[in-house]
């Protein structure tokens, strides 16, 4: 009998006679690893524990602590939730159950609501699922006998779904209990590996995103296999409600989004200007040190030059519908920059001396998002992305590339970030472009992650069509990720607009071309951001640094005074001088989380001081208002 060969994550190879399985492997390794496991990956491909190992290669056991563990393990309690669905509510079709980013969610077509009472009728029939420990099987069948399964079973939503397969191809479908659902698996071994759980909320969503289909309910859930890590994901939701930037928002008069306007269209307040112009002063003085050149470019262009970069046939659904001028040419608002940089880069003969070139702009963009995807600052119509392109010729991609992440790596620490997950995403099957033009800007991303030293993942297969990319995501506050920057390479567009530069042979040359957003959508940033601090900005970045309160109407001269003195030093100051008590006054600024409060009476008066409270460390004692500047200024502007 042959023997599979098996090479560890260790690099230790152990071999197995023919017909091994997964969970054997995994017992062989140790019966500790064997408790934990869930499923098992040979050469990238997940597959079963109870699964025979088909061939020789590199082999892991997959716990919950891997990404694609957590993601088999909320797949497996998304059909553990449908079926305590339909037997609690006989006839409700099913649509599609995928694990998401955090835990799971199963879409229903049923006539009535589902209430919080039924949340509750469900988890408890989720128990005794569980309980009952039965195996998750699998089974292959042909897809005209798939399509004639779900038929039988009136679920029209998979029989949808089994009809897009290629006919002649086997359709597998995973049973647990009475619930049998079309799913490529694998799953957890048994239902009695999911230990804690909790549905979390019920939401519409249209059958595949289009609101031209029915509307079903979506019920959210998360799971884990031990209760305290339940617990500690209980107490984060709570901290992420409070955090919740659209409620910060409103308290903070920072923003609001207004049906009357339109949804997805944001209106900045007063305060949430204020920080938006200084991470937009920040944002330009630092592209200015980098040897960016910027560049206003408008929000609408003719249909050809988006016919041209290709979005008019592959983006159109979330591109708004053409207006039509005088002259009867369509024209559209702008999704995104891109082709106005390169018609920039194309009004000159470049040569390789005036590479490498660096356009940047804040440019405004506009997106027809479908209503059900809108999220406060999340998720809007309307944008202002923190963009840039770069051209570069091949020899200049490395330290191209290094410069990008490294600048970027320091804007981020410059907000208070000091945690990030770092992707280097792959080739896809289908792409655009020279493979030896990819595998070069492929190794100019590596060898800049290398130079710099962070530890980094690689998403293999997972980049744009058009070239590889890497993702920085910074960590919160709270342990939670948020999408930053994209350093992206195009192999399309350069292509499409036949752009070139004259190389040092006088022969034409096609440059790299870099789409580049470090903070990504200001507004995205800027919800990241409240929820970071939790409204708690820092002096740099508070909309109002400081504010003056005279304990009574005696003393309101003198604040006066102070509030001016402060402005001169051009500190962003309010002053407080309502008819209302001194501990209403306090007690509203620091609901207002101002950084610093200047109370000031008859001994401030006399000394020409302030007694100084910190929104942070509480009160400071009384200090000179030379005192209380010096320490402003060190403290009121952005990092180097």
């Amino acid at each position: 009998m042959a023997l599979i060969k098996l090479k560890l994550p260790d690099g230790n190879v152990l071999s197995f006679e023919e017909g091994i399985t997964g969970a054997d492997v995994a017992r062989s390794i140790g019966e500790g690893l064997a408790r934990v496991a869930i499923a098992v990956q040979l050469d990238g491909a997940s597959l079963d524990l109870s699964a025979p190992i088909p061939h020789s290669g590199d082999f892991r056991v997959l716990t919950f602590d891997d990404d694609e563990g957590k993601h088999i393990f909320w797949h497996s309690s998304a059909h553990i939730m449908a079926e305590a669905v339909l037997r609690l509510f006989p006839g409700t079709k099913v649509a599609i159950g995928p694990a998401i980013e955090q835990g799971f969610y199963y879409d229903f077509d049923r006539d009535e609501p589902f209430t919080f009472e039924d949340l509750a009728a469900i988890e408890a029939e989720m128990k005794k699922i569980i309980k009952e420990g039965r195996a998750f099987q699998r089974c292959e069948l042909a897809r005209d006998e798939a399509v004639e399964r779900f038929e039988k079973a009136g679920e029209v939503y998979k029989v949808e779904l089994v009809g897009e397969i290629p006919l002649g191809e086997t359709v597998s479908l995973y049973t647990s209990g009475g619930f049998t659902d079309l799913c490529r698996g694998p799953h957890v071994p048994d239902a009695s590996r999911i230990k804690a759980f909790k549905l979390l909320s019920v939401a519409g969503a249209y059958w595949r995103g289009s609101e031209k289909n029915k509307m079903l309910q979506r019920l959210y859930g998360i799971s884990f296999p031990k209760k305290a890590m339940l617990d500690e994901y209980i107490e984060k939701l709570e901290q992420a409600k409070a955090r919740d930037h659209r409620k910060l928002g409103k308290e903070l008069d920072l923003f609001s989004i207004s049906d009357e306007i339109g949804p997805g269209l944001v209106l900045w307040h007063p305060n949430g200007a204020v920080i938006r112009e200084v991470i937009e002063d920040y944002w330009r003085r630092r592209h200015r040190e980098e040897g960016y050149l910027p560049v206003y470019t408008p929000i609408v262009g003719r249909a050809k030059i988006w016919e041209t970069s290709g979005h008019l046939g592959f983006y159109n659904d979330n591109m708004y519908p053409p207006m039509i001028f005088e002259e009867g040419e369509q024209y559209f608002v702008r999704p995104m920059n891109c082709p106005f940089h390169i018609a920039i880069y194309r009004t000159q003969l470049r040569s390789y001396r005036d590479l490498p070139i660096r356009y940047c702009e804040l440019g405004n963009d506009y997106r027809y998002e479908r209503s059900g995807v809108l999220h406060g600052l999340l998720r809007v119509r309307g944008f202002t992305m923190d963009d840039a392109h770069i051209f570069c010729t091949p020899e200049q991609m490395i330290d191209e590339a290094t410069g990008v992440y490294e600048f970027s790596l320091g804007m981020l620490r410059a907000f208070g970030f000091k945690e990030f997950g770092i992707y280097l995403s792959t080739r896809p099957e289908k792409f655009v472009g020279e493979v030896e033009r990819w595998e070069k800007a492929t190794e100019a991303l590596e060898i800049a992650l290398e130079r710099v030293g962070l530890p980094w993942k690689v998403d293999d297969g997972g980049g744009a069509f058009y070239g590889p990319k890497i993702d920085i995501k910074v960590r919160d506050a709270i342990g939670r990720e948020w999408q930053t920057t994209t350093v992206q390479f195009d192999f399309n567009e350069p292509e499409r607009f036949d752009i070139y530069y004259i190389d040092e042979n006088g022969e034409k040359a096609k440059p790299y071309m870099v789409h580049r957003a470090l903070l990504g959508s200001l507004e995205r940033f800027f919800a990241c951001l409240v929820e970071h601090y939790a409204g708690n900005f820092p002096m740099w970045l508070a909309p109002v640094q400081a504010v003056v309160i005279p304990v009574s109407e005696k003393f309101a001269e003198y604040a006066k005074s102070v509030h001016q003195k402060l402005l001169k030093a051009q500190i962003r100051a309010s002053l407080d001088n309502r008819p209302e008590t001194i501990g209403y006054r306090i007690r509203e600024a620091e609901t207002s989380k101002v950084p610093f409060m200047l109370i000031v009476g008859e001994r401030e008066t006399e000394s020409n001081s302030a007694s100084l409270r910190s929104h942070a460390d509480g009160d400071l004692g009384s200090m000179s208002l030379e005192e209380i500047i010096d320490k402003f200024n060190m403290e009121k502007n952005p990092p180097n």
